[in-house]
């Protein structure tokens, strides 16, 4: 199996013939079609279904796909990274659940960094896609939360995905609803006086378990739910609509005011940390990140910061 090969199979799907993706790639037809054929041969599989029409992707051809796409932005990552070897490149990529805090530890790093070149990503992701992407390297640091409920399973995919675990802080849970809700007023309360209002929740996509979930007492069942991908999406829930979220009691600044945070009276506590892989080794840009986020989390009241 060659780069070039997995090059061509995916402008052949893009463009849903080989003809149009020779055409495209200035290549021949000749060779488009023997190197998906070797390719199949190779794997075992048939990728592509031909017809009068063009070709269309088999299941196993849709999952060779996904795996392509990923192994040639890898290998274009590679080659953008060592393009200029006399140039300094600064790179980080983080990705996160949703936290604020983490999108401004980012922020500040960003603001901070006075480098010529630089490269900064953050990814806003799923738990699982967390886990995945400093598996792979696509991320050096993943932020995502643990407790008594989800730790064994996770510590389970840490294992699995050679990543290493490193705590933040601890926080008791939080009840975050606007500051107009019901209960806005509430000193403190108990998971049953959340009964009447729909919960809101991140969206795990094909991960959909209780152990992925980015909030705690998921595995509680709940008549109305309402999950979403976006932190702004969930912000104009809470200020608009009578519904709640779960979290770790770390406000935001935009959410500061309009949205109240009461302390939940559960025995449940959350632990907010990262993952690094076992194999990295971490970058200056990297290291003032984590110490950004301890920044931050030492400010905040609300919880108990590790170090």
């Amino acid at each position: 199996m060659t780069l070039q090969q997995l090059r061509y199979l995916i402008a052949i799907a893009e463009y849903g013939s080989i003809n149009a993706a020779a055409q495209n790639l200035y290549a021949s037809q000749s060779n488009l079609s023997t190197a998906i054929k070797e390719l199949e041969q190779e794997l075992g599989i048939t990728v592509f279904t031909r017809s009068n029409r063009g070709v269309t992707l088999t299941n196993d051809g849709t999952e060779l796909l996904g795996y392509a796409r990923q192994v040639i932005e890898q290998a274009d990552m590679l080659e953008t990274r060592y393009a200029d070897k006399g140039a300094t490149h600064l790179r980080l990529a983080v990705s996160t659940q949703h936290y604020a805090f983490s999108v401004q530890a980012f922020v500040n790093v960003v603001e901070a960094c006075e480098g010529d070149e630089y490269e900064f990503i953050l990814r806003e992701a799923t738990t699982a896609e967390i886990i995945d992407d400093v598996r792979t390297f696509r991320s050096e640091v993943g932020i995502l939360y643990t407790d008594d409920f989800n730790r064994r399973v996770l510590q389970k995919a840490f294992d699995d995905a050679d990543v290493a675990y490193f705590p933040l802080f601890d926080a008791r849970v939080h009840v975050f609803v606007g500051e107009h809700h019901p209960l806005a007023n509430a000193k403190q309360l108990r998971p049953e006086d959340l009964a009447d209002y729909p919960r809101y929740s991140f969206e795990q996509g094909t991960t959909n378990s209780f152990y992925y979930s980015e909030e705690p007492l998921s595995h509680l069942p709940h008549k109305r739910n309402i999950r979403i991908s976006d932190r702004g999406t969930l912000t104009n829930l809470l200020t608009s609509y009578n519904g709640y979220t779960l979290s770790t009691g770390v406000l935001s600044a935009e959410m500061h005011s309009g949205i109240a945070s009461i302390p939940l009276a559960t025995e449940e506590d959350m632990q907010v940390g990262y993952i690094m892989h076992n194999e990295r080794r971490p970058s200056e840009l990297l290291l003032r990140y984590i110490d950004e986020l301890h920044a931050i989390i030492g400010a905040d009241p609300t919880v108990v910061p590790h170090r």
